[in-house]
C-alpha cells in the first residue's frame, strides 16, 4: 500500500502540475501587461532566503542526498493577505504565549500546487527597543500521505517525541531534536532523530542566505515551480531506496506524541494540533471507482479557480489540491 501511496502521489503531481503550469503562466503574463509596474519593493514584509536542504541517514544504509530551496519569511502582521492554510499571527501569539511580532518561514505554492514539508513559525517578543525569538511553532507534513502535525518549541534546542510518520523507511521510536537560529543575513534550522536502537541516525538540515528584495510581481517567478522540485526530489529518492531499505507501513498520528520504546518525552516541545490533508493522491491511493467519483467535482473546481481567479497573495498562487481537510486538536501534558 504505501508504494501505491507514492506512485499515485508522482502521478497526480506530474498531472495536475503539467496542466497548470501550462496554462498558468499565459494569465501572469496578461496580468503584467494589463497592470503597470510598481516601483521599488514590496516592502519589510517578506525576505527572500536561497540555500539547501540536506538529508543524512547513517544507519541502517547509509544514504544523503541535498537540493537547492528557496524560501519567504513572511512578516504576518504586516502582510496584506496572510498565506493560506497557515496560522495568523494571533494564533501563533497564542500557542506561543508571546506579545511581539511573528514571521512565517515557509515555500509559497505555485501554479496551484504546494509542496512544504517543513513551515516555521519566529515568534518574538519585544522589550524596549529589543527583539528576542522565545518560541518557535514547526508545522511538518508527510509525504505522500499529506498528514501534519504542529508543535511548540524552544528555538535554541528541544525534543519531542515523534508524533508523525514522515518517512516508508523510518518507525515511530525516539524524539525528533529541533533547533534554528533566528534568521538574519544566515538562517539555519537543524533536525535530527534520537532513537533507542540506532541513536542519533538521522539528521536534516536547511542553510540559506538573505537575498535582496524582489518587486511583488516577481515573486511568483523567484518561486516558480519550488514546490514542484522539492517534491522531485523527495519521490526520486524515495524511489532510489525502496530497492535498499525494508518499507514500514503508515501508523496513524500520535495523538498524545507520547515516547515508544524507552525513550524519554519530549522536555520543552509541545504537539499542539495533529491536522489531517487528506489530498487526491490519499484519497486516489485507495482504490474504488467511487472515490473518483468524490474527487472529480473538487479537482474541476480547484483548477477552475486556479485558472480564472485572481491571485490574493502577494507571493504568488495561493490554490492548493486539499480536499476533506480536517482539524483535530490534541492537548499534551508533560
Amino acid at each position: 500500500m504505501e508504494l501505491l501511496y507514492l506512485l499515485c502521489s508522482i502521478l497526480s503531481t506530474a498531472i495536475t502540475s503539467l496542466f497548470l503550469s501550462v496554462l498558468l503562466p499565459f494569465r501572469y503574463f496578461l496580468r503584467r501587461i494589463a497592470t503597470p509596474r510598481a516601483a521599488g519593493n514590496p516592502g519589510n514584509s517578506v525576505s527572500l532566503y536561497q540555500g539547501t536542504v540536506w538529508h543524512e541517514r547513517r544507519r541502517p544504509v547509509h544514504h544523503s542526498f541535498r537540493y537547492p530551496v528557496r524560501y519567504a519569511f513572511i512578516d504576518l502582521d504586516s502582510s496584506p493577505h496572510a498565506p493560506p492554510n497557515h496560522l495568523s499571527a494571533n494564533d501563533a501569539r497564542r500557542v506561543a504565549k508571546t506579545h511581539g511580532p511573528v514571521f512565517l518561514l515557509t515555500i509559497p505554492p505555485s501554479v496551484g500546487y504546494e509542496q512544504n514539508p517543513l513551515s516555521l513559525y519566529y515568534c518574538y517578543d519585544v522589550e524596549g527597543s529589543k527583539r528576542t525569538l522565545r518560541k518557535c511553532i514547526a508545522e511538518v507534513t508527510n509525504t505522500p500521505w499529506g498528514e501534519r502535525v504542529t508543535f511548540l518549541f524552544n528555538p535554541n534546542s528541544d525534543l519531542v517525541a515523534k508524533p508523525l510518520h514522515v518517512s516508508p523507511f523510518m518507525d515511530m521510536l525516539g524524539n525528533w531534536s529541533v533547533k534554528t537560529n533566528d534568521p538574519a543575513d544566515n538562517l539555519h534550522v537543524v533536525i535530527s532523530v534520537q532513537h533507542p536502537q540506532l541513536g542519533n541516525y538521522f539528521t536534516a538540515s536547511l542553510t540559506a542566505k538573505r537575498l535582496a528584495s524582489l518587486t511583488a510581481e516577481d515573486h511568483s517567478m523567484f518561486f516558480w515551480l519550488m514546490p514542484h522540485k522539492v517534491a522531485f526530489w523527495i519521490y526520486w529518492h524515495m524511489i532510489f531506496k525502496y530497492k535498499e531499505e525494508h518499507v514500514i507501513q503508515q501508523p496513524k498520528c500520535r495523538a498524545n506524541a507520547a515516547s515508544l520504546g524507552g525513550m524519554p518525552r519530549g522536555h520543552g516541545a509541545e504537539l499542539t494540533s495533529c491536522y489531517f490533508q487528506h489530498s487526491l493522491v490519499f484519497l486516489c491511493s485507495r482504490t474504488g471507482w467511487r472515490y473518483i467519483c468524490h474527487i472529480a467535482k473538487p479537482v474541476f473546481h480547484q483548477f477552475c479557480s486556479a485558472l480564472f481567479m485572481g491571485s490574493r497573495n502577494t507571493l504568488g498562487s495561493t490554490f492548493k489540491f486539499t480536499y476533506y481537510g480536517t482539524t483535530v486538536n490534541m492537548n499534551s501534558t508533560r
